[in-house]
C-alpha cells in the first residue's frame, strides 16, 4: 500500500469519526456543561485513552477476529500487518462475510434515520419519505431477505453476516435510545448522579456510539493499524469538539445529513465488496469527503442566510 493511499484512507477515516458521532459529541457536551472542571479534564485525559485504544482499538481486532475464527490472535494482527500471507490469504476469503454484515448494518441505520429520524431536511423528497415513516419496516425486512437470498449462493456464512448485522443494528438502536434517556437523568441536578459517574456513563455512551465508525471503518481498510490511527484521530477530535466547541458544531444543521449519507455509502460500498465487485480504496474515502463537504457547505450557506435576515430584522 503506497504512503499516498494510506494517507488518504486515515484522512478519510478520521472526517468519518468526526462526522458520524456528531451525536454523540453533543450528548457529551450538553452533559460535560453541568460538571465541574477537573471532570472535564479527567474526561479528556482518560476518556481518551479508553476511546482511542479500548475501544477504537480492541473492537475492530475482535470484530477481525470473530470473522476468521480459524486464525489466532497473533495471525489477525499479523495479517493486518502484511506480514503473514497465509493469514492475509485466509482472511480475504472470510472478509465476505465481514463486509456484508456490516454493510447491511450500516444500510439499515441509513434507513432508520431516513425514515423514522426526527432530520433538517436536506434533500428533496426526505419530507415525504419522513412522513410515510411506516415504510421503514417493511423495506428493512424485504432488503434482509434479498441480501441473505443472494448470499447464500454465494456463501451461507455471507448470509449469516447478514443477519448478524441486521441483529447488531437493532441491539445498538436500542442502546442509543437509553442513552438519550440517561442524558436527561445527567442533566438533572437532582439526579444524585457524581461527576466522575457521568463521566464513565459517558465512556459506555461513546463505546456505542462507535459501532456505526468502526463498521464503517472496514469500508476504508481491513488494515488494524491504520483504524487505530484514523479512528483515533478521529475521537480525540470528538472529545475536543464536545468540550470546547460543540456549540459552533450545532449551527452546522446539516452535517447530521452528511454523516448518513456517507454512511449510505460506506454500506454500498461494503455490499459491492462482499459479493466480489472489488472497489478500490480510495474511492470510499474521497466519496465520504465529497458527501460530508457538499452537506457542510449547505450548512454553511443557511447559518450565513440566517445571520443574513437576522442583521436586516436589526436595520
Amino acid at each position: 500500500m503506497q504512503i499516498l493511499e494510506m494517507a488518504l484512507i486515515v484522512m478519510g477515516l478520521g472526517f468519518f469519526e468526526v462526522i458520524s458521532s456528531i451525536d454523540n459529541a453533543i450528548i457529551n457536551g450538553e452533559v460535560l456543561s453541568k460538571m465541574s472542571q477537573r471532570a472535564r479534564r479527567w474526561f479528556l485525559l482518560w476518556g481518551i485513552i479508553l476511546a482511542v485504544f479500548v475501544v477504537r482499538g480492541f473492537l475492530p481486532f475482535l470484530i477481525l477476529w470473530a470473522s476468521n475464527p480459524q486464525l489466532s490472535a497473533i495471525e489477525v494482527i499479523t495479517a493486518t500487518l502484511n506480514s503473514d500471507p497465509h493469514a492475509i490469504e485466509a482472511m480475504e476469503k472470510s472478509a465476505g462475510v465481514l463486509m456484508v454484515g456490516g454493510g447491511t448494518f450500516l444500510i439499515f441505520l441509513f434507513l432508520h434515520w431516513l425514515f423514522l429520524e426526527p432530520k433538517h431536511y436536506g434533500l428533496r423528497g426526505e419530507k415525504t419519505i419522513h412522513r410515510n415513516g411506516f415504510w421503514f419496516y417493511a423495506i428493512a425486512s424485504v432488503m434482509l431477505t434479498l441480501i441473505v437470498w443472494l448470499s447464500i449462493k454465494m456463501n451461507p456464512m455471507m448470509a449469516f453476516g447478514a443477519v448478524v448485522g441486521s441483529t447488531a443494528f437493532f441491539i445498538t438502536h436500542g442502546f442509543k435510545e437509553n442513552a438519550e434517556q440517561m442524558e436527561l437523568k445527567m442533566m438533572d441536578k437532582k439526579s444524585g448522579m457524581s461527576d466522575i459517574s457521568k463521566v464513565l456513563y459517558l465512556e459506555v455512551i461513546d463505546a456505542t456510539f462507535s459501532i456505526d465508525g468502526i463498521l464503517g471503518a472496514f469500508a476504508f481498510t481491513l488494515s488494524l493499524p491504520l483504524i487505530l490511527i484514523g479512528n483515533g484521530i478521529g475521537a480525540i477530535v470528538v472529545r475536543q469538539l464536545s468540550v470546547k466547541n460543540i456549540e459552533n458544531v450545532k449551527k452546522y444543521k446539516y452535517l447530521k445529513n452528511g454523516a448518513m449519507y456517507s454512511i449510505l455509502s460506506l454500506g454500498v460500498i461494503m455490499l459491492m465488496d462482499g459479493f466480489g465487485a472489488g472497489v478500490p480504496s480510495w474511492v470510499t474515502p474521497i466519496v465520504t469527503i465529497l458527501i460530508v463537504g457538499y452537506f457542510f457547505y449547505r450548512s454553511v450557506k443557511e447559518l450565513n442566510m440566517q445571520r443574513g435576515r437576522k442583521k436586516s430584522e436589526k436595520e
